[in-house]
């Protein structure tokens, strides 16, 4: 199977950028502060093997419920954001970022067709990671949760950023099950990112084949092999 896409779309997180250590860290920790317990990365799969969960801000206030503790969304926001940003003296969890990717071979793509983002992170957030690779310049177009009535997995990101191109010119790389549904829904070519061997693999590979993923690579570096 060989594409030759005009417009090849990404996911941000777990994606082009390895957020173990940055969002769901401070899943962790927002846990943590409301209820005393520790919970598990391997936990944190389970909740995202479910579609509506694109919100990591959601996911820990409806989380936190199921302990029996109740706490109003926009409080968990608020103290989820002191995490990842950090506090006066405290460095936040979005210095444990990692890029995925190099910016050598982003460039490299680039020049093969426009690259494009479709993520549910703030324009903030992405802004901040972006800034810290010098990486605006690779991507046509971004599309963030302040950019759509709708996130994921509502289709509306990925027609914004088609712009009027037939579906069948792009590709969309994520590793969610709203990300195989958005593009199931928005009719674009769809690639699963899961890393070998993870808990999200175990979790999450045979769904996103249900939905529709044409494969389920290892990491994004593997779209060269279908890229013609």
């Amino acid at each position: 199977m060989k594409l030759t896409p005009k417009l090849v779309i990404f996911d941000v997180d777990g994606v082009l950028v390895d957020v173990r250590g940055s969002f769901h860290r401070s899943i962790v920790d927002t846990i943590h502060f409301f209820t005393g317990r520790r919970v598990t990365y391997a936990e944190i799969h389970q909740w995202k093997n479910r579609t509506g969960y694109n919100d990591d801000w959601r996911l820990t206030t409806d989380w936190i419920a199921s302990l029996r503790v109740e706490v109003p969304y926009a409080e968990v926001k608020s103290r989820f954001e002191k995490f990842y940003w950090g506090t006066k003296g405290h460095p936040g969890n979005v210095l444990r970022e990692r890029w995925l990717v190099t910016h050598k071979r982003l460039e490299r793509w680039s020049r093969r067709a426009d690259l494009a983002l479709f993520t549910g992170r703030t324009r903030k957030e992405l802004h901040h990671t972006l800034d810290g690779r010098e990486a605006h310049h690779l991507f046509q177009r971004a599309v963030t949760m302040d950019d759509v009535s709708k996130g994921k997995p509502d289709p509306e990101g990925l027609r914004l950023l088609l712009d009027g191109r037939s579906p069948k010119q792009a590709v969309f790389l994520g590793d969610s099950l709203d990300d195989a549904l958005a593009a199931k829904r928005a009719s674009v070519p769809f690639f699963g990112i899961l890393p070998y061997g993870s808990e999200a693999h175990r979790v999450r590979a045979a769904r996103l084949h249900e939905l529709g993923a044409l494969a389920v690579l290892h990491n994004v570096t593997e779209l060269e092999k279908f890229w013609e």
